[in-house]
């Protein structure tokens, strides 16, 4: 997707949120590879089953988003605010967390195979049959059974 198309989203996102006059952002299966989103606000957002892979998402606003099955490889979301969104089955593999908030987000069955999670916050997150191998976080390391 070109930027300026990502941009229009984004402002009919910002106005949706604002005043509900606008349209909610729907990016599911959109490919969005090595894009430039740092700082940008996608809480709400459909993003399911979106291609990420490398993108810059640092700082970004992805609360209560809907991430099932989103491709996040190699994505840099440091900082991000992904509390309460849903990641099942999202690979995050060797993605950095670092400092993100996944505070009541759903993981379940998401790849996090060598992930920086380091002061990311996980409380209440469901982790259930994620696979966090490899994945680093503050004084946990995970290694592979």
């Amino acid at each position: 997707m070109k930027a300026e198309k990502i941009q229009q989203v984004l402002s009919e996102h910002k106005a949706w949120l604002i005043s509900a006059k606008g349209t909610r952002a729907d990016l599911s299966r959109t490919n969005l590879s090595e894009a430039e989103l740092s700082g940008a606000n996608l809480s709400g957002a459909n993003l399911s089953w979106a291609d990420l892979n490398g993108a810059d998402l640092s700082g970004a606003n992805l609360s209560r988003a809907n991430l099932i099955g989103v491709g996040l490889r190699r994505a840099d979301l440091s900082g991000a605010d992904l509390s309460g969104a849903n990641l099942s089955g999202a690979n995050l593999s060797w993605a950095s967390l670092s400092g993100a908030d996944l505070s009541g987000a759903d993981l379940s069955g998401a790849n996090l195979i060598g992930t920086n999670l380091h002061a990311a916050d996980l409380s209440g997150a469901d982790l259930s049959g994620a696979d966090l191998s490899w994945a680093k976080g503050g004084h946990l390391t995970w290694t592979p059974d």
